[in-house]
């Protein structure tokens, strides 16, 4: 699954448009993320810059923020 398909979902599961989380994520100090692993769709606040989070549901050092996901940092 495509960076631009998860960062679509994490938007619909947060009740937000990409436009309105990436806006939200620039101006705090905590982002949106989610796993990045096809078979997982975890969600969690981190780091606006976290590219390699733990994913507590499948264990993988797989979760990326929003920002990451968008190619903005």
């Amino acid at each position: 699954m495509s960076n631009q398909s998860k960062l679509a979902m994490l938007a619909v599961m947060e009740g937000l448009t990409v436009e309105e989380m990436l806006a939200e994520a620039t101006f705090d100090s905590v982002a949106k993320g989610i796993c990045s692993d096809p078979m997982c769709n975890y969600t969690n606040e981190v780091e606006p810059d976290q590219d390699k989070g733990y994913c507590e549901k499948c264990g993988g050092q797989t979760v990326k923020s929003c920002l990451v996901l968008a190619g903005m940092i």
